[in-house]
């Protein structure tokens, strides 16, 4: 009775180790494909909203009451900020503007003169009902990488809205998207 008893344990321990090597090897092209997978930066909520705040800053230290929206890569929002007295329709400008430059990974006012100087192009503004072409949007450029997109709309100018912009970039280490003025 116990020979027989053992050579039942033994032959469940090899259905066993058998059953475990065939799940395994079918689970093993899963993990393979995992470490083929992109690693992506991530633009930090922390660093969202200082860029913000210092966008607000700029702003209102120069009489301007705006909205600042900063969305991620995928143009989805992570910040924002209204100043007291900003219009509502700051709201969806700066918003939009920054999934715009996202989106596009170019300033805004750089596709506005584009779009100005190659009247062809008017269809940009036509690719989704998210997209602004207006300046005050600028990529989030970050060790080289695109991570998001930042948007001020409310001052009286696209080029108080880019300097704006400008300052929360400075305020979180992103790369300069504005030329320095002379």
């Amino acid at each position: 009775m116990m020979q027989l008893s053992m050579e039942k344990q033994k032959s469940r321990l090899v259905v066993s180790v058998i059953v475990m090597v065939s799940l395994g090897s079918l689970f093993a092209p899963s993990l393979a494909t995992a470490d083929e997978l992109q690693k992506e930066s991530v633009l930090q909520l922390g660093s969202a909203n200082k860029a913000v705040q210092a966008a607000l800053e700029a702003c209102k230290k120069d009489g301007y009451r705006v909205s600042v929206s900063v969305v991620d890569r995928a143009g989805v929002l992570r910040a924002m900020g209204r100043a007291d007295g900003a219009g509502p329709h700051t709201v969806d400008s700066s918003r939009k503007k920054a999934y715009t430059a996202a989106s596009v990974r170019r300033p805004t006012s750089e596709l506005a003169d584009l779009i100005a100087k190659v009247p062809t192009l008017q269809a940009l503004r036509d690719m989704n009902g998210e997209i602004l072409i207006l300046g005050g949007g600028l990529p989030i450029e970050i060790g080289g990488d695109v991570v998001g997109g930042i948007g001020v709309g409310g001052a009286p100018g696209a080029h108080l809205d880019d300097a704006c912009a400008q300052e929360g970039l400075d305020a979180i280490g992103a790369a300069p998207k504005v030329p320095a003025a002379k």
